[in-house]
């Protein structure tokens, strides 16, 4: 069972940056792929970023590329979303998942708890 715990979020004006951790009670976090969701009131999950396990691969919606990064340091156990030129549509409760292949769809067997980001505009 791998624990996933986020941390980073809060409020921040519109161009601001955040960078959002992820870190994972698993010893053998390294197997893991890692993607990032969001899900905003009232609208479904959205997939924001994923990460394959040794972090040469990376893959991002179209709505976030160019402006949020996904890397992971595999000896501390955390994946990191960096997300700069932020905009209000931006706001949601993100999550951080893994499983065994890092995937643009919700299949991943764990989640964590999620972390709140506001952009004000």
């Amino acid at each position: 069972q791998v624990q996933l715990v986020e941390s980073g979020g809060g409020l921040v004006q519109a161009g601001g940056s955040l960078r959002l951790s992820c870190s994972a009670s698993e010893r053998t976090f390294s197997s893991y792929g890692m993607g990032w969701f969001r899900q905003a009131p009232g609208k479904e999950r959205e997939f924001v970023a994923a990460i394959n396990w040794s972090g040469s691969k990376t893959y991002y919606p179209d709505s976030v590329k160019g402006r949020f990064t996904i890397s992971r340091d595999n000896a501390k156990n955390t994946v990191y979303l960096q997300m700069n030129g932020l905009k209000p549509e931006d706001t949601a409760v993100y999550y951080c998942a893994a499983g065994s292949v890092e995937t643009r769809t919700n299949k991943y067997d764990y989640w964590g708890q999620g972390t709140q980001v506001t952009v004000s505009s």
